[in-house]
């Protein structure tokens, strides 16, 4: 069942969005080359409470895995998400990708980013490019009367046009009064497709693409995904509001 927002809920919800953006900057001022992963979690789930909220992603469960044990999803190079935040450090040239969610007052706000840590390789500074680009198109389609697939194929269309891939097991989806809501987002598909946008929705919308093909695994701890072929991947999410005209982002400082 997709949920309608009422005003009341929206104002909820953009409160633990603002948390959730400030969380991301704040762990990306302090990735650096010799960080480990589980303090950059450290800090994000310290500065999550400071903000009177809590990390959504602690405890989660999800069939089949035992309860997710960080705040953050850190993934680094070939993985695409759910990464679980270790004693790994940070490497010159890493792609990280860094996933947050907030609970606060009852209702939740989802986003992601993906950045390049020191030395930048122009093909990895190119797909992080293409990844978010993706991300905002999709955005653009988000809107009343439009239908789901509508965000999917602006999505698939403009990172398969620069010779990309979309991973198709894991989608975009509803968030706010829980984390994950109908309806799925997938992030390729056709024109016209899925269940109609209303004004009131709030929608996590995750573009993860492949620098090379689009299948995946999951690695050995049941939570990370990873490219099957070895070859880096990128992450971007934000969580918007379906409004009459254009899309609001709510995931922004």
């Amino acid at each position: 069942m997709i949920l309608i927002k009422t005003i009341k809920e929206i104002d909820f919800i953009r409160e633990s969005c603002k948390i959730v953006a400030q969380t991301l900057e704040t762990v990306k001022k302090n990735a650096y080359v010799g960080v480990t992963t589980k303090e950059l979690d450290m800090i994000a789930e310290d500065f999550i409470e400071s903000k009177s909220g809590k990390a959504a992603f602690k405890g989660y469960r999800q069939r089949g895995t035992p309860p997710f044990p960080s705040a953050l999803c850190i993934s680094i190079n070939e993985e695409v998400v759910h990464g679980i935040p270790s004693s790994r450090k940070l490497k010159d040239g890493d792609i990280v990708s860094i996933d947050v969610g907030v609970l606060k007052e009852g209702y939740y706000g989802d986003a992601a980013l993906s950045f390049i840590v020191g030395s930048v390789k122009p093909e990895c500074e190119r797909l992080l490019q293409i990844t978010e680009e993706s991300l905002y198109k999709g955005i653009e389609e988000a809107r009343c009367d439009n239908r789901v697939e509508d965000i999917s194929f602006a999505i698939q269309d403009h990172v398969e046009a620069n010779g990309y891939s979309v991973v198709r097991e894991l989608t975009g989806h509803g968030v706010g009064r829980f984390l994950h809501e109908d309806p799925s987002i997938p992030n390729f598909g056709k024109k016209g497709r899925g269940s109609k946008l209303r004004s009131g929705m709030t929608l996590a919308i995750e573009p993860m693409v492949n620098m090379g093909k689009k299948e995946v695994h999951v690695k050995d701890d049941g939570w990370t995904i990873a490219a099957s072929d070895g070859l880096p991947s990128a992450h971007f999410e934000h969580t918007i509001l379906v409004a009459n005209k254009e899309a609001e982002i709510l995931t922004v400082t």
